[in-house]
């Protein structure tokens, strides 16, 4: 899955920025406790980060909502349950966004005995598209997309790929709306036509 090409970003420590920022409330302080700290007080200057620190913060979030999505999906009926295959990437021109494999399984569809698929959830919106491009025209009207696909062994040992064959173009399912997700991850885990029935009543 690659990014779409973007423009640098610069990013930098808010919370440490905000904490040097402290000298801006001592005249404040003064008034609330009439004592006037005697600090020497300097111009606070933003740290920069580097790439690889965003996209390891940005990689613990991820695996964060990742766990607790995993979590829940498996808290709904005893008789569905997904493992947990957690794992994270990051876009490389923007190390800000990133996406989240949750889990992996298996089920029957119309035309398809036996579909393997992995779930996912991403701190972003986008198109999903063709190819090498997998995500495409990246918006900033949602802060959330989960989706799931299909894959299949690759020619090379001990990969996988998407298996366009199924579904549309290998998505099975794609939204920016948690509960949506979760209706549809139950469904593919769903083993009977009964429990698919309580699942869509939802």
């Amino acid at each position: 899955m690659l990014p779409n090409p973007a423009p640098k970003f610069r990013y930098y420590d808010a919370v440490a920025y905000k904490r040097s920022q402290r000298g801006a409330a001592a005249y404040t302080d003064y008034l609330r406790t009439g004592k006037l700290e005697r600090r020497t007080w300097s111009e606070p200057e933003k740290r920069y980060l580097t790439y690889r620190e965003v996209a390891e913060h940005t990689g613990r979030k991820l695996e964060q909502a990742g766990t607790v999505t995993h979590e829940r999906i498996n808290g709904f009926h005893r008789s569905i349950r997904f493992p947990k295959l957690i794992f994270h990437r990051t876009l490389a021109s923007m190390p800000h966004l990133g996406y989240c494999h949750v889990t992996v399984s298996n089920t029957r569809l119309p035309q398809h005995e036996n579909v393997q698929w992995s779930f996912y959830m991403a701190n972003f919106y986008s198109e999903i598209g063709e190819g090498e491009r997998f995500f495409r025209s990246i918006s900033p009207k949602f802060r959330r997309m989960y989706f799931a696909i299909a894959i299949r062994p690759s020619e090379i040992e001990g990969r996988l790929e998407i298996d366009r064959k199924v579904g549309e173009d290998g998505v099975l399912f794609h939204t920016h709306d948690p509960e949506d997700a979760m209706r549809n991850v139950l469904l593919l885990g769903a083993r009977t036509e009964e429990l698919r029935k309580i699942i869509r009543a939802i």
